[in-house]
């Protein structure tokens, strides 16, 4: 059985998420965590269920998504994985991080870059790498078939969509990403996003205001 928890961290009200099977094998996505009250959530939760951490993943490499890199990769010694596209991105983060009160924000980089060809085996099961730019122009989601959950960052989210004012986003291609990769999912799949609520392809499909064809 898969397991997904989730935290919101920071000031930003990021998901973070822990997802592992009963094999206790983990990665990490998208750690937000930024004060120590927020590390210590994180670190409490994994010892409760002595989770193995095997993979430390960002979707996107916006500073609220990232903010926790360097302590999860230097507690678990654990590679970061990021799409090769989102290499600069990661590194602006210090330029900027003072503009978001993440003055002590701990800059690293990338140890692995993601193939969309592979397939990343955790526990029992394999996640497949969506490409889904427009947000960001290298920003992925995570999809297991088998449980129909995807982990979908800041492409789409409970009756909105993720913002493309920021460098590297595009309206379009957004959509593009949405209509002919998310969209393409079964309508039973959940989606767990970078912000808000979990929902499913087939609410925001029929109900999504950002979204009708």
């Amino acid at each position: 059985m898969i397991y997904i928890q989730s935290f919101t961290f920071n000031t930003l009200a990021e998901n973070t998420y822990l997802i592992y099977d009963d094999t206790k094998h983990c990665m990490v996505v998208d750690p937000g965590c930024y004060t120590s009250q927020e590390e210590e959530q994180l670190v409490s939760f994994i010892k409760k269920k002595k989770l193995i951490i095997k993979y430390l993943i960002n979707t996107h490499c916006h500073i609220d998504h990232v903010v926790g890199n360097a302590f999860i990769k230097n507690k678990y010694q654990v590679p970061l994985s990021i799409h090769p596209l989102e290499k600069e991105s990661l590194a602006l983060v210090a330029s900027y991080a003072s503009m978001y009160d993440m003055e002590n924000y701990i800059s690293t980089i990338a140890d692995v870059f993601l193939d969309p060809q592979q397939v990343i085996s955790l526990g029992n099961y394999r996640w497949k790498i969506l490409e889904v730019p427009g947000h960001s122009k290298g920003h992925i989601a995570l999809y297991e078939e088998k449980n129909k959950v995807c982990i979908s960052g800041d492409v789409l989210f409970e009756n909105s969509i993720g913002r493309t004012d920021l460098p590297g986003g595009n309206h379009d291609i957004l959509m593009r990403s949405i209509q002919h990769t998310l969209f393409l999912l079964d309508d039973c799949t959940k989606i767990y996003p970078g912000h808000g609520n979990a929902t499913t392809i087939g609410k925001e499909r029929k109900y999504n205001p950002w979204c009708k064809v």
